[in-house]
């Protein structure tokens, strides 16, 4: 077998690729030598170019399902194929579930699983028509699998895009394989003042058995390998971006055991004060 990560030649979309995860995501498979389509409701000032070669941007809603089969439409006429589809667009701001409103909870669900099924069901006759079919990555959230309180629909709507991924990729086998990508806190420019300090960043970091938060690069390579012939066999799986998880709770009360409130931990990280990180997206 070949170890091969060149994906020239291949064409590859990213939702909400003009920043945070998406643009790290936009710019790894560029490194790859792939050809790069990002959308996204602003323009980004300006797009992800690696060694001259641009992504190109399409102002797109995805939550408008119309939008997403126009976009993907006009790629494929365009490029006269899509062999990567990451749907990456997401997030939720903080809201305490009782009492936010009906359409808050609504708008989270759709940009958070509705646009994925959207460009999903857009994006599969492309690639079940063409030769090499193609992949699909959806980016989750560990709020998927852990209580998620102030972002509690945006964790059960990542839960079900994992629901979704294992799905289609049985569904869809053997010419489309589907996987996705849970991501832990990650560091991007949006959220630099999310933690209030580098204090308290390089504290919450101190909760993560490798001490430090992602970055949007890693997130990207991550969907680089499983968009790879080198992940020809893997489908229907969750990849872990996430740096271990979390230190369990119980560390912190064991005089034998390392972790965060273990004397001497802090020590482990000198030097390695992270920049403050939000949610996957």
């Amino acid at each position: 077998m070949t170890l091969q990560l060149d994906m020239s030649g291949k064409v590859v979309l990213v939702t909400g690729g003009t920043r945070g995860v998406g643009d790290g995501v936009a710019e790894m498979f560029l490194r790859a030598g792939a050809d790069v389509e990002i959308c996204g409701r602003t323009a980004p000032p300006p797009a992800r170019a690696v060694e001259g070669r641009p992504a190109r941007f399409s102002r797109v809603d995805v939550r408008d399902a119309e939008q997403v089969a126009r976009w993907i439409e006009e790629v494929a006429a365009r490029r006269g194929r899509i062999d990567v589809a990451v749907n990456n667009a997401g997030g939720a701001p903080f809201a305490d579930f009782a009492t936010a409103s009906p359409r808050f909870h609504r708008k989270v669900t759709e940009l958070n699983f509705l646009a994925p099924v959207f460009v999903c069901g857009a994006v599969f006759p492309v690639m079940d028509g063409q030769a090499g079919g193609g992949v699909v990555l959806n980016i989750t959230s560990v709020s998927a699998r852990r209580p998620s309180p102030g972002s509690a629909v945006y964790g059960a709507a990542k839960a079900a895009l994992e629901s979704l991924t294992r799905s289609l990729a049985v569904e869809w086998a053997p010419r489309v394989r589907v996987n996705a990508i849970s991501c832990g806190l990650v560091a991007t420019p949006g959220s630099t003042g999310h933690y209030g300090s580098a204090e308290q960043a390089a504290r919450i970091a101190a909760t993560i058995p490798r001490g430090v938060f992602a970055r949007p690069e890693d997130v990207g390579a991550a969907c680089v390998m499983l968009a790879s012939p080198l992940a020809a066999h893997i489908t229907g799986a969750v990849l872990n971006v996430d740096g271990g998880g979390e230190w369990p709770a119980f560390l912190q009360h064991s005089p034998n055991a390392r972790g965060p409130a273990v004397a001497g931990f802090d020590q482990t990280l000198a030097g390695r004060t992270p920049a403050p990180g939000g949610e996957d997206e």
